[in-house]
């Protein structure tokens, strides 16, 4: 992911978003901008969490199915999900049906509420890796890192509370996404209007 590429409208991007629309869109208008709003955070997580072993834009092309299958993740929704509700999951060919994944979604969303509960809440909880700061990377060449401490230290938090699928791998890509971190490199258009 180190290089941009230039596009058809001439925007110097992120190589890795390549030319299909949705993920320009999602690159143009989503991946890096910081989130703090306690249920995207929640909802972002779930969905890297399911992405593991798949590639992003898989995920993509299958969120407003996973929106719909999982009660506009709703933690209050999710976290009571019955065993019917599972495999009413697994039979829904719009999202990726892994029983193990979908049995953490319901884990995380208990784990959810407990931070919840706290001063900060989960944004607060999430944020408090970068002291509540975007960290702001300049990635000109090379290799952009697949985890850090601070994903390191997140994912073992995360853990800690009852997540699953949160490795430090996933996390950074959470990371990435929900602007926690500024990923785009400098020679990608958005990188300045993030910084």
């Amino acid at each position: 992911m180190p290089q941009a590429s230039s596009s058809a409208d001439g925007k110097a991007r992120c190589h890795w978003c390549g030319e299909d629309p949705l993920y320009v869109h999602y690159h143009d208008t989503e991946w890096g901008v910081p989130e703090r709003d306690h249920r995207a955070l929640f909802e972002k997580l779930i969905l890297d969490g399911f992405q593991a072993g798949l590639s992003w834009i898989t995920i993509l092309r299958k969120r407003e199915n996973f929106r719909r299958a999982f009660d506009g993740f709703e933690p209050a929704k999710i976290a009571r999900y019955t065993p019917k509700k599972v495999e009413k999951l697994m039979l829904d060919a719009g999202i990726v049906r892994n029983r193990s994944k979908i049995e953490s979604s319901i884990k995380s969303a208990q784990a959810w509420h407990k931070i919840m509960e706290r001063d900060g809440g989960f944004a607060g909880f999430i944020w408090q890796f970068t002291d509540g700061k975007v960290l702001q990377n300049k990635w000109k060449a090379g290799k952009i890192p697949a985890e850090t401490k601070e994903s390191l230290a997140l994912s073992k938090a995360l853990r800690a509370e009852g997540f699953n699928f949160v490795g430090p791998t996933i996390v950074y890509a959470f990371m990435q996404a929900v602007g926690m971190v500024n990923d785009h490199v400098v020679t990608c258009h958005r990188h300045a209007e993030l910084s």
